[in-house]
């Protein structure tokens, strides 16, 4: 394989991935949910993770890029009905506990990150499928562009989303713009206006947001930003931070929670077709 992508040992297993040209890395811990647990831009580390916590198997990671996938959220009771059959599907849904393939871009522009169905997958989700994610640093940023396909003889309901995590220095120095005026506030499930949410950030938030174009975090003590460029139709916003770690989530959606059983921005794939979704993260 070549030097472009080597597999390293410390500070913890994983896949290193380091731009021919640019010289920007990932890492890549394809076993673990196939996340990306860093990106170097520059001398930048633009994304938090907490190493000691991911060292727990135990205990879900905090940090990198995890993937959400097929819901975003939870269900009620944690069960999906398909065709008068409830199946238990965990909030989030399964892609980011699960194994992923990895290769090098053709190109060696980046990596690809593949997911498929197992017999677990099917019966918390009785859909067979194929997930290619394709992420790729760039001048200034990072573009993920992810494939769907549906292998099932049925229509295939999804929702699909991102759960990045960002390093900033200090929550109390940290703005968001670009959010829409209104938003869903997550801890109690009731619309409310985005500015009374943005000024808890330090208390800890969860609030999702409908598309009013391109969302920036800025951190105020360093004067840098980071721009999440969306593309329809993953183009809903979630916001989240837990204190004391000084870090904000800035998650695409493509759907709100429960989506599938709302029916609220649900996305169907036809058997055998496929449908495309991509964003990017820029960075300043």
């Amino acid at each position: 394989m070549p030097m472009t992508l080597t597999q390293q040992t410390g500070p913890y297993s994983h896949w290193e991935y380091i731009h021919p040209e640019s010289g920007d890395r990932l890492r890549i811990v394809p076993e673990r949910g196939g996340i990306v647990t860093e990106w170097r831009c520059g001398e930048r580390e633009v994304l938090y993770f907490d190493q000691e916590r991911y060292a727990d198997p135990g205990k879900s990671i905090r940090g990198g890029i995890p993937v959400l996938f097929p819901i975003c959220g939870n269900l009620p009771g944690d069960l999906l009905e398909v065709s008068g059959v409830a199946h238990t599907l965990k909030q989030h849904g399964f892609a980011r506990n699960l194994p992923w393939q990895l290769q090098l871009l053709e190109d060696q522009s980046g990596v690809r990150l593949t997911l498929s169905d197992t017999a677990d997958t099917l019966a918390a989700y009785p859909f067979s499928f194929l997930v290619e994610m394709e992420i790729r640093p760039v001048a200034q940023a990072l573009e993920i562009h992810t494939t769907i396909q549906n292998r099932s003889e049925s229509v295939m309901p999804f929702s699909f989303g991102l759960h990045p995590y960002f390093n900033i220095s200090d929550l109390a120095q940290t703005d968001l713009a670009g959010l829409n005026e209104r938003c869903l506030n997550h801890l109690e499930m009731a619309e409310t206006d985005t500015a009374s949410q943005l000024g808890r950030l330090p208390d800890g938030v969860d609030f999702l947001c409908r598309p009013a174009g391109p969302v920036t975090l800025i951190d105020r003590t360093n004067g840098q930003q980071l721009q999440l460029q969306h593309q329809e139709p993953m183009d809903l916003t979630v916001i989240w931070t837990e204190p004391p770690r000084a870090m904000v989530c800035v998650e695409p959606w493509t759907g709100p929670r429960q989506s599938l059983i709302s029916g609220d921005r649900k996305l169907e794939i036809q058997p055998g077709a496929s449908f495309a979704l991509s964003c990017r993260y820029a960075v300043s």
